[in-house]
This record gives C-alpha cells, structure tokens and sequence, in this order.
C-alpha cells in the first residue's frame, strides 16, 4: 500500500472516531429516529468534507486542531442529511447509497425525512456549542460557522438542489447546469475551506483564493460523477448507475459529451492545484484533491 494510500485511510478512520463522539446514544423513547441518524451518518464514504477542512486549516497554518474538529463533524452531518433527503423518492429515488441500502429503504420514508431534519439540526448544535466554549477565536469560529450554514442553505446546496429538482426531465441550458453544479455540489467544499481557511487565520486574499480553488473541486467532482455514472457499475460505484438517465437529467456528458468532459476535469484539477500551492504546502491535500477529482468510484 501507498504512504499516501494508508495515510488517507488512517484519516478516514480518525473521522469516523471524532463523528462518534457528536453522535447521538440510541436509547429512550426516539430510539428510532438515533439510529436512523446514525446509520445514515455510519453509511461510510470518503468523509472529503472534513478531511478537506482539516488539510486546509494545516495548509494555512493553523496549530490547533481542536478548534477545527467541531465543524468537521457539523458539515459531515449536513452532507449526510443532504444525502439522506436526496435519496428520497420525492426526489432521486434510489434504494442505494455507499453499497448499502438507503436510510427511508431501511427506516421508512417519514424516519427518512426525519433523520435527515435531526442531523441538519445536529450540526448546527455542535457549531454553537463551539462558538460559545473556551477554546479558539471567537470571530473565526463564527465566521466558520456563517460559512458553513450560508453554503447549506439557499445560496448554496438547498439552492442548488431546489433548481435541479424543478428542471428535472427539462433539458438544461449550460447556464442552468453550471448554477446547480456550483451550488449543489461545489458549495459545502468551498464551505470546508472557507471554515478551515477562517479557523487557522488566513488572510482575506487567500481565503478568496482557496474559495476559487473549492469551486473548480466541486465542479470537476460533479462532472466526474456524471461519468461515472455513464461508465460505472452499480458494484464499483456503490449506487445505482444510470440514475441521471433514469431521471432524465441533463448533465455534463449529455450536454458537452465526454471528451470535453474529461478535458474540462483535468484542467479544473490543474487550476486548483496550482491556486493551493500558492498558499502554502500540504501535498496530502493535494494528494487528496487529485484523488478525489480523478476517482474511479
């Protein structure tokens, strides 16, 4: 195994330790909706949220990673909620997730949309019990905390998600499609650098900087996933392939086709690369970047 490989895993695995501890017991009498919340967030997956505003907070000096720990466990559990309500039959529709069955597959579609409510909620709980404790800056932990709720909401994902839902079966202008990517996907990655960028410090130039470089992340992830979901295997990629066909969405492939999808990948990989060296070195950030833009599943 790789140095780069068994590192990645030995910080996947320290994630998934420091999510448990935000996590809810599963006793008492809404034991169901616990574990709902906690099977969803346990699905597993490559936990990139955090893992990227951890690496960005070292990249902009930062010295104290226990200032950074809560927000890392707070945008896990927003994107899971996302997750949890995107699989929806309201709107996605799919029965898998990460290889697994889908949290309203297991728990009902009312547990569904509840489990996905208490984990929005969860996050926001943690980042105000952050804000208010001892530890860190005040004004960076709220500035971090502001980040990440604005790029969940409407000017970000919710926003994202509410036009794709509504285009749905519509062919899409390039317009269109480069407004969902950006906020559906590229919003809660500009959120983890934001906040780790906020969290360690960094200066107002290259915080705008590494927003710049999230965004060209998110947008080249949301491209990836659209050609995998032409060339994948429901084995391989853990999730129904052909979903976006089934749901007769426009995505990159079918509106540039895949040639120039894949071009567009690596030279959104190569700018955002070159923006994050210019801020500082981490190279299993960069290590991580390219292995997310470039994955196979």
């Amino acid at each position: 195994m790789s140095d780069f490989k068994n590192e990645l895993e030995q910080e996947v695995e320290f994630i998934n330790d420091l999510i448990s501890r935000y996590l809810p017991d599963e006793t008492g009498l809404d034991k169901k909706i616990r574990e709902a919340m906690n099977y969803s967030v346990n699905a597993g997956g490559k936990r990139v949220r955090p893992m990227l505003m951890l690496e960005v907070y070292k990249l902009c000096g930062g010295d104290d990673c226990q200032v950074v720990y809560p927000f890392m466990a707070a945008l896990e559990c927003i994107h899971s909620y996302s997750l949890v309500h995107d699989d929806l039959p309201a709107m996605d529709n799919d029965d898998y997730r990460r290889g697994r069955l889908t949290t309203h597959k297991v728990f009902g579609e009312d547990f569904g949309i509840l489990a996905g409510d208490g984990l929005l909620n969860l996050a926001y709980e943690i980042m105000a019990e952050a804000l208010i404790s001892c530890e860190g800056d005040m004004t960076a932990k709220a500035k971090a905390m502001e980040v990440i709720a604005r790029k969940a909401g409407i000017k970000g994902m919710v926003g994202g998600q509410a036009v794709d839902v509504e285009l749905t079966g519509k062919a899409l202008s390039d317009e269109q499609l480069d407004f969902i990517f950006r906020l559906k996907t590229g919003a809660l990655i500009e959120a983890a650098f934001l906040a780790g960028a906020y969290l360690a410090g960094c200066d107002e130039k290259s915080a705008d900087r590494l927003c710049r470089a999230a965004s060209l992340i998110g947008f080249a992830f949301q491209i990836r996933d659209d050609i995998l979901d032409v060339t994948s295997s429901l084995q391989e990629l853990g999730k129904p392939v052909f979903s976006d066909e089934k749901n007769n969405k426009t995505t990159y492939v079918t509106l540039y086709g895949m040639e120039k999808a894949k071009a567009d990948v690596q030279s959104m990989s190569d700018e955002a690369l070159d923006i994050i060296k210019s801020v500082g070195k981490n190279e299993f950030l960069e290590e991580i970047v390219l292995n997310l833009i470039h994955r196979n599943k």
